[in-house]
C-alpha cells in the first residue's frame, strides 16, 4: 500500500521512526515533508500535500492512505481534511484508530507526536491500515453525505444553513 506521511518540526524525527517501520512492512511510503528541523515551519502545506496524494491516488485506484503528525495532532487533522475527497481523523487510541476505518472509512489519520511513543503510534497505524471500512449502509449514506456537503453546500439535495 501507499502511505502518504507528513509532519511538523514537533513530529520530525517521531515521523521518520514511523516511516522506517511502514517500509519495513513492505509499504510504498511518499514522505512529503518537511526534510530537516525548523521550530517555524508551517505544517498546512506539508499535510494538504499529503491529503492530495492521498486523494489523487484514490482518484487513479491507487491503495493508499495518509498518516500526518503533529504535536497534537490537531492542526495537521485539520488542514488534511481541507482537500476534497479526505476523511481525516485525530486518533489517540486503538478504539479511535478503528473506529476512524470501520465507521467513517478514514483515508488519512493524525497523530500527536508529543501525545505518544512511538511503539503506540506503530500500534494505532497498523490498526488504521489493517481495518476494513464496514460497509455498513448508515456509514455509507453519512460518508456520501459528507462528500455532498463538500461538493454542493447541501445534504440529501437541501442547503445547509450557513453562518
Amino acid at each position: 500500500m501507499r502511505i502518504h506521511v507528513a509532519t511538523d518540526h514537533a513530529g520530525l524525527e517521531f515521523s521518520q521512526q514511523l516511516q522506517d517501520h511502514l517500509r519495513a512492512q513492505g509499504h510504498q511510503v511518499i514522505d512529503h515533508g518537511p526534510a530537516e528541523y525548523d521550530a517555524l515551519d508551517d505544517y498546512p502545506s506539508f499535510c494538504i500535500n499529503a491529503a492530495i496524494g492521498v486523494a489523487r491516488d484514490e482518484r487513479d485506484g491507487v491503495e493508499a492512505l495518509g498518516v500526518v503528525f503533529g504535536g497534537s495532532g490537531n492542526g495537521e487533522q485539520m488542514a488534511a481534511n481541507k482537500v476534497a475527497g479526505i476523511r481525516a481523523a485525530l486518533v489517540w487510541n486503538d478504539a479511535t484508530a478503528t473506529l476512524a476505518r470501520e465507521h467513517n472509512n478514514a483515508n488519512v489519520i493524525s497523530i500527536g507526536a508529543r501525545q505518544h511513543d512511538v511503539a503506540d503510534a506503530i500500534r494505532f497505524i497498523e490498526i488504521f491500515i489493517d481495518t476494513p471500512f464496514t460497509g455498513e449502509e448508515r456509514h455509507v449514506r453519512r460518508i456520501a453525505q459528507l462528500g455532498e456537503y463538500e461538493r454542493t453546500g447541501a445534504i440529501d439535495g437541501k442547503h445547509v444553513d450557513s453562518l
